[in-house]
């Protein structure tokens, strides 16, 4: 009789500005693993962290091998740096979450048996989030706005920390865009999934790199990359005021003709110019945005270049990444 194969779990996790998080994080994974009959390996993606983060994940990868990491040429942004940890990832799962330790690594068993009951996706949600006020109510507000423009229904407790099947993990590295929200295109796909409820801790180390306005950047890519329902909305907005100066037209056209008032015009007029000249701008700064997303895909650079990995190799993939010169 053949052996029956063990099952691998990878876990790619997102480095920056939380060097001094590092060596606990991986202590508790290590010993989390010790607890179920998995294989697995641990993919630090140093997304150029400012603290000297790379010299602590080769360290780590000398004291276990299983420990890999990836050095990025500069700051991708946290969902490029998770596209490579992915891009690497070798295991029949793959969990993705932060290194902040907000994420407890000790509910990876609970998403994993949640995952083996026929679900390819398991989304931990924060029922008690430890946040500030500001990302909690921004995040509100951005899944509201998102699930009105997408029309579709999505939950603001549930964020990056997952455990994702082989095949959803090959269905999101087929998608390369640049503009990149992992829990979206993973909903996006529409596997079978869940979410199950998870301790969610207190930052230990740093603070959180989404200041107002990268998380506006955030969301109107999120938003435009997804949806063109702006654009709908544009439209229906622009026919909307166009009926109201026909009728506010008619409405003049009687008084002038059937009632003998002369229309007091400039000072209305004036309004009436800069109203319709700020929507025309604002309409044209919204298709604006649609045209530099499309300049941005039509240029087709790498979504990350990578400086080194503890491994010393490469890969040669021209959709994963460049070789430097």
């Amino acid at each position: 009789m053949g052996k029956c194969s063990i099952a691998m779990i990878s876990v790619v996790i997102p480095v920056y500005g939380c060097k001094t998080c590092l060596d606990e994080l991986s202590s508790r994974l290590a010993s989390t693993f010790a607890t179920i009959p998995v294989d697995y390996e641990i993919i630090f993606v140093n997304d150029a962290s400012p603290d000297g983060a790379w010299m602590k994940i080769s360290e780590l990868h000398e004291k276990n091998p299983n420990i890999k990491g990836i050095d990025l040429a500069r700051n991708f942004g946290q969902h490029h740096a998770i596209t490579a940890g992915l891009d690497h990832a070798q295991g029949d799962w793959v969990v993705v979450m932060d290194c902040d330790l907000q994420d407890r690594p000790e509910e990876i068993p609970k998403l994993y048996e949640k995952a083996l009951e026929g679900y390819d996706v398991v989304f931990g949600r924060r029922v008690q989030r430890h946040d500030g006020l500001l990302k909690k109510a921004s995040s509100k507000l951005f899944y509201r706005v998102y699930d009105y423009i997408t029309g579709h229904t999505s939950d603001h407790t549930v964020a990056n920390f997952s455990i994702n099947s082989k095949k959803v993990v090959e269905g999101f590295k087929s998608m390369r865009e640049q503009s990149r929200f992992f829990p979206l295109f993973i909903q996006w796909m529409g596997y079978p999934s869940v979410s199950i409820e998870v301790e969610h801790n207190e930052r230990k180390a740093g603070k959180s790199s989404y200041n107002i306005k990268k998380l506006v950047r955030l969301a109107t890519d999120g938003i435009i990359s997804q949806s063109n329902k702006p654009l709908r909305l544009s439209i229906q907005f622009g026919f909307f005021i166009a009926s109201i100066s026909f009728l506010y037209g008619l409405y003049l056209f009687f008084r002038y003709f059937f009632l003998a008032e002369p229309v007091q015009g400039w000072t209305s007029v004036m309004v009436s110019i800069y109203f319709i000249g700020g929507l025309m701008f604002c309409n044209l700064g919204v298709l604006g945005l649609y045209i530099g997303k499309v300049f941005n895909e039509a240029k087709d650079r790498p979504l990350y270049l990578i400086r080194d990995t503890t491994e010393n190799a490469k890969t040669t993939d021209s959709n994963y990444t460049r070789k430097r010169s």
